[in-house]
């Protein structure tokens, strides 16, 4: 079980990134949120298993016709006991 930071840069507001996400995450069973930034950038904290981490950051990476993904920044952090989603933060 791990927790990372990630913040995503390009095409990634106003085009359904943060959904995007949450939908990705739900069926891996991910917890964490995501959460526009005043830069224009997406932050978000994910936490789960390895291999679901890695799927959902290669999922995003793609992203699909209106996201565009030109750089993701990831730093390890520490988990946290007992969240039980991935929510949308505003």
């Amino acid at each position: 079980m791990n927790r990372y930071y990630i913040v995503v840069e390009g095409r990634v507001q106003g085009v359904g990134f943060r959904f995007f996400c949450s939908m990705t995450a739900k069926p891996l069973d991910l917890t964490g949120w995501v959460r526009n930034m005043d830069n224009g950038m997406v932050e978000l904290e994910v936490q789960g298993s390895d291999e679901s981490i890695e799927k959902f950051i290669r999922t995003i990476k793609k992203g699909n016709r209106f996201i565009r993904v030109d750089e993701l920044y990831q730093k390890k952090i520490p988990i946290i006991q007992n969240e039980r989603t991935f929510t949308e933060r505003y």
